[in-house]
C-alpha cells in the first residue's frame, strides 16, 4: 500500500464517525477560520479551491459570503467528502486527492485558481511543506493563498498548550510551530497575523504576476 493510500485510509478511520459531529465540536477550537473567510475578498466569478476541505464547512461559508464565486474542494478522505457532498450538493465539484501530489487539470479542468485555502490542514498533513508548495503552484498570477492553522500558543498558559497538543495528537494533528518562519523565508511579502495570543495564525501569500 502506498503512503498516499495509507494516509487516506488512516483519515477515513479517524473520521468515519467523527465526521458526523465534526462541525459541532471543532467550532470550539479551530479558531480563525471565519476570520480567514471574511478577509478573502473574493470577486464575482473568481475561483476558490480548498485543499483538505473536510466536511465542506468552510466552502459552505464561502459560498454564503461570496455567492458568485466558483468553488472547488478536495480531500484525501472519502468519508469526509461524503459529508461534504451532502452539505454542498452538485454545485461545488469535489474530488478525492492527495494535497502533496495534485493534478487540478484532471480533477477539475483547471490548472490555476484565484484563491487557494488551507484551513487547519497543514497540521494534519505529514509532508506539510510539500502540500504548501503544491497549493502555491495552483495560484494564477496575482492569486492568493489563504492559511489558517494552529500557532505556538506562546501567549497562553503552558498547561493549556500541553493539554491541547495531547488532545490533538489523538487525531494525528501536530501544530507546525515553525510555520510563520517558514512562510516568511520562502515567500516574499507573506502577510502573517498572530491571532488569539498565538493560538492560531492567519497568513496570506500573493503570487506575483
Amino acid at each position: 500500500m502506498s503512503d498516499i493510500t495509507q494516509h487516506g485510509a488512516l483519515m477515513d478511520d479517524v473520521y468515519r464517525y467523527q465526521r458526523l459531529i465534526y462541525d459541532v465540536t471543532r467550532k470550539y477550537y479551530l479558531l480563525g477560520r471565519d476570520h480567514l473567510i471574511e478577509q478573502m475578498d473574493v470577486a464575482p466569478g473568481e475561483t476558490v479551491l480548498e485543499v483538505a476541505c473536510g466536511t465542506g464547512r468552510n466552502l459552505a461559508k464561502i459560498k454564503q459570503l461570496y455567492p458568485e464565486a466558483k468553488l472547488y474542494g478536495l480531500d484525501i478522505s472519502e468519508q469526509m467528502l461524503a459529508t461534504a457532498r451532502k452539505k454542498l450538493g452538485a454545485s461545488v465539484p469535489l474530488a478525492q486527492a492527495d494535497a502533496c501530489n495534485l493534478d487540478a487539470e484532471s480533477l477539475f479542468g483547471l490548472s490555476e485558481f484565484d484563491h487557494v485555502v488551507l484551513s487547519y490542514s497543514l497540521s494534519m498533513i505529514p509532508d506539510w511543506k510539500s502540500a504548501l508548495s503544491e497549493a502555491h503552484c495552483l495560484l494564477g498570477p496575482g492569486g492568493r493563498l489563504h492559511i489558517a492553522d494552529f500557532g505556538d500558543q506562546s501567549g497562553l498558559p503552558k498547561l493549556f498548550r500541553s493539554a491541547l497538543c495531547t488532545w490533538l495528537g489523538k487525531f494525528h494533528v501536530a501544530p507546525r510551530e515553525v510555520l510563520p518562519q517558514f512562510l516568511a523565508e520562502k515567500f516574499d511579502g507573506a502577510a502573517i497575523r498572530r491571532l488569539y495570543r498565538g493560538y492560531a495564525y492567519h497568513a496570506v501569500i500573493t503570487r506575483r504576476a
